[in-house]
């Protein structure tokens, strides 16, 4: 059941092989740029390359033949870092099955020489419902390893300029020849249920004042996804929850995390009156039930479509979610 909801969720998409052998091979750049079959992913902050121009991004979801642009190395000229995201798979598409993949990171000179007309550079978030099944996937993985890259170019140790190696997927410390491998930060994001069957809503101090969300929080150091669960939800809403059961998981590379879905219901004793908004991070909390939450639709912003949240939430209602745009911040 969980991977069949997992399938399901926008960036949880995959239709590539990662070729995780082929990134050690000594000067693989430069053999996937002779090879006339590979193609380029140009990537530009946090901004990939379409095919053609989204007339109205905000209203993205809405639109089909959404593509990402893949181009012939020869085509990319002055290329930043590069990284091999591996090879398509699908037999249906404009390239071969087997095609190779490079992501390249583009300044600003050279994203405006390639393409000025910023319509065709677009966020993952306001087309990742849109993408089929390799280009979301495509464009997941390369945000999350370059967005990597831009926190990690120096060795955590002593502060040397680290080199990048193994086709963008390792950085080296000259000095002690340690290496640093891409990361990611674990979250749980929990769907509460009280006695009544009512969901937990939160407002993050950092959003909109009419938009909510399920409550999530990162997990700590030696913690297990469960004990996160039970800690975060008492830290942010001044609940105990238990029976955590776990859903699916999605990534989320803003920057760098992977969001791992639960549910949970109100401790025996707990009373759901009992909220206690931390002040911080969640301003206010609220239980919904079905029919509250299509009522709320009139005032109310929820989950955009690419998060979990968003899937979560349509799950328990049993119905699609009313229309809401997505987050501006990344």
């Amino acid at each position: 059941m969980s991977f069949t909801f997992t399938t399901r969720l926008p960036l949880s998409r995959h239709a590539v092989d990662r070729d995780h052998l082929s990134r050690g091979l000594p000067g693989l750049f430069d053999q996937l740029w002779a090879d006339d079959a590979t193609r380029v992913l140009p990537v530009w902050h946090g901004k990939i390359l379409l095919q053609s121009p989204i007339s109205n991004p905000s209203g993205a979801e809405n639109l089909t033949d959404v593509h990402l642009a893949l181009l012939p190395s020869l085509n990319v000229a002055n290329a930043g870092l590069r990284v091999y995201l591996g090879r398509s798979l699908p037999t249906d598409l404009p390239e071969p099955a087997g095609t190779p993949i490079v992501a390249v990171q583009l300044d600003d000179d050279a994203a405006a020489i390639l393409e000025p007309d910023e319509k065709r550079w677009a966020s993952l978030r306001s087309v990742a419902t849109v993408l089929d099944d390799r280009d979301a996937g495509l464009f997941t993985e390369a945000l999350g390893v370059l967005n990597w890259h831009a926190s990690h170019s120096h060795c955590p140790r002593c502060g040397a300029a680290t080199m990048v190696e193994e086709g963008g997927w390792v950085r080296r410390c000259p000095i002690d020849n340690s290496q640093v491998f891409p990361r990611t930060d674990p979250a749980v994001i929990v769907l509460i249920t009280d006695a009544d069957d009512r969901i937990l809503l939160g407002s993050n101090a950092m959003w909109e004042n009419n938009r909510y969300s399920l409550l999530a929080g990162f997990v700590e150091p030696g913690e297990p996804l469960e004990m996160a669960v039970i800690r975060e939800m008492f830290e942010e809403s001044g609940l105990r929850v238990t029976d955590p059961a776990y859903v699916g998981s999605q990534p989320w590379p803003f920057p760098a995390s992977v969001m791992c879905g639960f549910t949970a219901r109100l401790a025996d004793g707990q009373q759901a009156h009992d909220l206690l908004p931390d002040g911080a991070e969640i301003l206010a909390l609220r239980w919904f039930s079905r029919q509250e939450l299509h009522d709320a639709g009139e005032w109310m912003l929820l989950p955009g479509p690419s998060s979990i949240a968003h899937a979560m939430i349509a799950r328990w209602l049993g119905a699609p979610l009313p229309a809401a745009p997505e987050m501006i911040r990344p």
